[in-house]
């Protein structure tokens, strides 16, 4: 049997180190940083999935309707526990969020009018940037490769980074193009 990850039977994690992780990756990370460091700690650090194995999760996961990473939490969860697996990943990745922005939104609320507030969420904006950017250019480097790749890369960001077109609206495009590209061919590769 041909093993599509990097982890071993004998290595899967367990309900509450699923859990666990998934916390772990939900209060050590920013806003738009949350697939960044799932990486780092999902293909990196625990080795439970392979860098193309991730891509493909996270593809899949960004286009099907739900938050991004709750999406990968069940995937990773199911994965490796099925549907409990699957509730472990997700209550790992939400609960303790939920509470902490709970009490950020009273406080937010409440004290909103302090500049010194406005000032560390503009600096939390600007970490969140830079992690996404981290992490496109990890793994960029490992799944960018030759010209057609390249080509629907640039074609995405331009229309919906660049012209601001809906991201649903270029998916239409751009994703059975990638899907022709991508198929299995008999003799190819």
């Amino acid at each position: 049997m041909t093993q599509s990850s990097p982890t071993s039977e004998a290595a899967r994690p367990t309900l509450v180190e699923l859990a666990w992780t998934f916390n772990h990756i939900a209060l050590a990370s920013f806003g738009g940083g949350l697939s960044a460091w799932s990486r780092e700690v999902i293909v990196v650090e625990k080795k439970w999935m392979s860098d193309e194995e991730f891509l493909s999760a996270l593809t899949m996961c960004r286009i099907l309707p739900g938050a991004n990473q709750v999406n990968m939490a069940v995937f990773v969860g199911t994965k490796f526990g099925g549907i409990p697996g699957a509730i472990a990943a997700a209550f790992g990745l939400t609960f303790i969020p939920v509470v902490i922005i709970l009490a950020l939104g009273y406080a937010y609320f409440r004290y909103n009018n302090i500049p010194a507030l406005q000032s560390t969420l503009k600096g939390a904006v600007a970490a969140a940037v830079a992690l996404t950017f981290s992490m496109a250019i990890k793994t960029g480097q490992k799944c960018l490769r030759g010209s057609v790749p390249l080509v629907l890369f640039a074609a995405t960001f331009v229309l919906n980074g660049v012209f601001r077109w809906p991201l649903f609206a270029v998916l239409a495009m751009i994703a059975p193009l990638a899907l022709v590209w991508a198929w299995p061919r008999k003799g190819a590769r």
